[in-house]
C-alpha cells in the first residue's frame, strides 16, 4: 500500500500525523475542513449540548466516594461519573458529535471499531436514532468477551462483523474498519472511536470528550474551593482520559496520571513507530510490527496510544504507570461494595492506582477518577475469574 504523510498537521510533539494512502488522505482533509468548520459553529454547538443534556443525560456528578476515602485514608476521592451517561460511557460524548458531523457531510453509512463494544453501542445508538446505516468491527475474542454488547449493537440494528485475523482483538478491528474506509469513503463515515488513528481523529475525539474535565474543573472547584492534586483515568487508546485531562493541561499544579494495564503498558514499555496511520509510542517488536498484547479489559487491549498521550509522556506533563490484573480485580470488588458502585474492568485500572495514591497524600487533598464506564458488560467475565481463581 503506497503511502502520503501529511507534515503540517496533527502533530503533538513528535507524535502524530497522517501516515496513509493518498486517496485516504484527501477524506481525511475533507473530515478536517468540516470538522473546523462545524465546532465552532453555533447551530451545530446547541445541538450537540441538546443531545448531551436530553438523551446522554449529562452534566453527570463529581461523587465524594465517602466510604472508600475513609477506608483507604488520606486524600478525598472523588467520581467522575460517566457511567451514568446513557449506553453507560463516556463514549456516547464522542459519538454523538461525530454523528451530528456525519449527517452535516451527508454520509449514509456509518462504520467503527470496538474492543469492549462500549464504543460500539454508542454508535450502534446514535445510528438507531438518526435512522443510518451501521456497520461495527470487532475482535473475535472481544464478541466472545463481550457476547451481551454484541447482542445490545445487534438489537440497535448494526451489523457486527466479527474479526478473526491475527489476535481477533481491538488492534484487528481497527484495521478491518480502515480497509473499509479505504474501499467505500465515498459515501462511508468511519466514527473512530478512541483518541488515536491519523489527523484529524485524535484532536476531534479530544474535543468532544473535552467536556470530561470541562465539568469537572468546575464541580471540585465548587466542592473544594481548590484544584485536585491529582486527575486519574485509565489508557488503552486513550479517549476518557484525554477527556479528563484536557481542561486541565495548563494547570501545571494537577498531576494528570493514565493507567494502564500491565501487559499492555504501552507508554511505560513502548517505543516510538507508526501504527494505524499516526506516530505514537506503541509496544512493538524490532521489526516495527505491533506485538500482541492482554488485557482483562478489552478496551485497554491495544499495543498503541493516542499521540497526545505519547507526547505528554515525554514532555513529561503527564505521568503513566501499570497495575496488575490481580490488583484492577481488586479494585472492582472493593469500589462495588464501599460504594455501591460497578466500574467497567478499564475503569477499574484507574480506581487500582488510586488505591495505591491516596493513603499516600494528605487529608486537605483530593484526587479526581474518571469512571469512564459501569461494569454491567463485565460483571460475568468477573466472575467465571474469581471463580477459577
Amino acid at each position: 500500500m503506497s503511502q502520503s504523510v501529511e507534515l503540517e498537521k496533527g502533530y503533538f510533539g513528535e507524535f502524530g500525523g497522517s501516515f496513509v494512502p493518498p486517496e485516504l488522505l484527501e477524506v481525511l482533509k475533507i473530515l478536517d475542513e468540516n470538522f473546523n468548520k462545524y465546532k465552532d459553529d453555533e447551530e451545530f454547538i446547541n445541538e450537540f449540548k441538546y443531545y448531551l443534556e436530553e438523551y446522554v443525560g449529562r452534566e453527570t456528578p463529581l461523587y465524594f466516594a465517602e466510604r472508600l476515602t475513609k477506608e483507604l485514608g488520606g486524600a478525598k476521592i472523588y467520581l467522575k461519573r460517566e457511567d451514568l451517561n446513557h449506553t453507560g460511557s463516556h463514549k456516547i460524548n464522542n459519538v454523538l458529535g461525530q454523528i451530528l458531523l456525519a449527517k452535516r457531510m451527508g454520509a449514509k453509512r456509518v462504520i467503527a471499531e470496538t474492543g469492549a463494544g462500549q464504543h460500539g453501542v454508542a454508535t450502534a445508538t446514535v445510528c438507531a436514532m438518526f435512522g443510518m446505516d451501521c456497520t461495527i468491527y470487532m475482535g473475535a475474542e472481544d464478541t466472545k468477551r463481550q457476547a451481551l454488547n454484541v447482542f445490545r449493537m445487534e438489537l440497535l440494528g448494526a451489523k457486527v462483523v466479527a474479526v478473526s485475523k491475527g489476535q481477533g482483538r481491538l488492534k484487528e478491528a481497527v484495521d478491518e474498519a480502515l480497509g473499509d474506509l479505504v474501499q467505500n469513503y465515498e459515501n462511508t463515515f468511519y466514527l473512530l472511536g478512541s483518541a488515536v488513528g491519523p489527523h484529524p481523529f485524535p484532536t476531534m475525539v479530544k474535543h468532544f470528550q473535552s467536556v470530561i474535565s470541562r465539568e469537572s474543573r468546575a464541580q471540585i472547584l465548587k466542592k473544594e474551593g481548590k484544584l485536585p492534586y491529582a486527575v486519574l483515568a485509565c489508557v488503552g487508546g486513550g479517549s476518557n482520559a484525554i477527556g479528563s485531562f484536557a481542561e486541565y493541561l495548563s494547570d501545571k499544579e494537577v498531576r494528570l496520571i493514565g493507567v494502564e494495564p500491565s501487559q499492555a503498558a504501552t507508554l511505560t514499555t513502548g517505543t516510538t513507530g507508526v501504527i494505524h496511520g499516526f506516530k505514537c509510542i506503541v509496544l512493538q517488536d524490532e521489526e516495527g510490527n505491533p506485538k500482541p498484547t492482554y488485557s482483562i479489559a478489552a478496551g485497554l487491549d491495544y499495543p498503541g496510544v493516542g499521540p497526545e498521550h505519547s507526547h505528554l509522556k515525554t514532555s513529561g506533563r503527564a505521568d503513566y504507570v501499570a497495575v496488575t490484573n490481580e490488583e484492577v480485580l481488586e479494585a472492582f470488588q472493593v469500589l462495588s461494595k464501599l460504594e455501591g458502585i460497578i466500574p467497567a474492568l478499564e475503569s477499574a485500572h484507574a480506581v487500582a492506582y488510586a488505591m495505591k495514591l491516596a493513603p499516600t497524600l494528605e487529608k486537605e487533598q483530593s484526587i479526581v477518577i474518571n469512571i469512564s464506564g459501569r461494569g454491567d458488560k463485565d460483571v460475568e467475565q468477573v466472575f467465571h475469574m474469581l471463580e477459577k481463581n
